[in-house]
């Protein structure tokens, strides 16, 4: 695919980032369309500990964020407890049995200071080109037991990087880690001190960050150079995770961000509210998609919705004929759907059952199968040369064939735990455990 015509493709997708993004890059948690598809990479079938691994790195810390890449560079965020603070539950060892999805428990405020660091390593050899400690502080509060506090993804145009730790501040980094400038925001009060994880959004010079939590909440857009305050919208909502998404569309470029009580749009350049939509559930995890002209919005926690959205509205478009079609039932609660061309791929809460739907109209091909050989799934899935890839959370994934009828081509091990949405570029994979990043290579 040429450069033009992946140009082509974001303007199709609906969304674009600063700059459309070299065919080589991964610079956002959901790819480089914003929809979990890779346009170019052809990342392994098979791989094992001995077979297919180009490298394996040790990260120290923890963290769920994904890895981005941009210039044969890979970045992630990471958090180091720097004294071993017992009163932090440590992540489960890996080969132990993931818990029950849903019901791991919250952390103990840490009473010792963590190093929220950025690393950069390179695609070629995996060695840590360097670390950057944006700030070492107490947080003020603990999290859910399977994350911690380094959930939220980076992102970058090719020159800026901004990475979020939300209560310890929004950084904006050049590519060789310089800090251009830092905004704290406040601290957040999350729902069950369950933790932050919300990325931010980074369209030309406007950085999207989103604040709702058990506070004042709003959404705040910076100036990617300088970090100044652009506009701030005040919201109503309880915590929500979910990153925004920003739409270019002839006439407005509009950023939309889904909530329990409201799925809301604003303009870009000035933080105007355009339109509002009812419909979700408590506990909105997964991220948001959108093609030309259709924007779906998803949750799957105490109750099953996804609602496709008919673009170009405005005011209230709750249970109007802007809903185009709506799916209730086998919806994920964590990871985020997958939209490739006309398809809707997804998991059922955070089970490894998946479910294909038409786009256009919401029919299923299959609903909530189930994959064998995966257990349990935080990481969102995502789609390369015809196939998907569903990371499980016990060090397993399956490999499943882009079509109308499952077919799993394979089932991958690897001896660790894997939270983090992967990453695929060329022939690479990226994989981010619990305790190694890995590059799987393709045959």
């Amino acid at each position: 695919m040429s450069l033009l015509a992946l140009t082509l493709t974001f303007k199709l997708a609906g969304l674009v980032t600063a700059a459309p993004a070299p065919a080589g890059d991964w610079p956002q948690w959901r790819g480089p369309l914003g929809t979990g598809v890779a346009p170019e990479a052809t990342p392994p079938l098979t791989w094992s500990e001995s077979k297919n691994v180009r490298w394996k790195t040790s990260i120290p810390g923890f963290g769920t964020s994904t890895p981005i890449l941009v210039k044969d560079t890979v970045y992630l965020l990471t958090a180091v407890n720097t004294a071993g603070d017992t009163k932090t539950p440590l992540p489960a060892p890996a080969g132990s049995p993931p818990p029950a999805p849903g019901n791991a428990p919250r952390s103990e405020a840490p009473t010792a200071p963590y190093a929220f660091q950025v690393i950069a390593l390179s695609r070629s050899t995996g060695a840590i080109s360097w670390t950057r400690t944006l700030t070492e502080e107490i947080p003020h509060e603990g999290h859910h037991r399977d994350h911690g506090f380094a959930s939220s993804s980076p992102v970058t145009d090719g020159e800026t990087l901004v990475a979020s730790f939300g209560s310890r501040g929004v950084y904006a980094l050049d590519l060789s880690g310089g800090v251009k400038w830092k905004v704290r925001l406040g601290q957040m009060r999350t729902r069950n001190n369950f933790g932050e994880g919300a990325s931010p959004a980074l369209h030309g010079q406007t950085v999207v960050v989103p604040w709702d939590h058990e506070g004042e909440d709003f959404v705040v857009a910076l100036h990617r150079d300088t970090g100044r305050e652009l506009w701030r919208q005040q919201r109503d909502e309880p915590t929500t995770w979910s990153t925004p998404l920003i739409i270019d569309r002839p006439g407005r470029t509009e950023v939309v961000l889904t909530a329990p009580n409201r799925i809301r749009s604003y303009d870009l350049a000035t933080g105007k509210p355009l339109w509002e939509c009812a419909g979700l559930f408590p506990n909105v995890v997964a991220s948001p998609v959108v093609s030309l002209d259709t924007f779906y919005a998803v949750c799957g926690h105490r109750g099953n919705a996804l609602l496709a959205i008919r673009l170009g509205g405005s005011g209230d478009l709750t249970g109007t004929e802007a809903i185009r079609w709506r799916h209730d039932r086998g919806t994920p609660y964590v990871p985020s759907p997958i939209l490739l061309e006309d398809t809707l791929y997804f998991v059922a809460g955070n089970n490894a059952t998946l479910s294909r739907l038409d786009a256009r109209s919401g029919r299923p091909d299959f609903e909530a199968a189930r994959i064998e050989g995966v257990f349990g799934v935080y990481a969102s899935p995502i789609t390369a040369a015809g196939r998907v890839y569903l990371v499980g959370r016990d060090g397993k994934t399956a490999v499943i064939r882009h079509a109308p009828q499952l077919e799993i081509l394979s089932v991958n091990a690897l001896e660790d735990r894997f939270d983090a949405s992967p990453a695929a570029v060329g022939k690479d994979l990226l994989l981010r455990g619990h305790r190694a990043l890995y590059c799987l290579s393709g045959e």
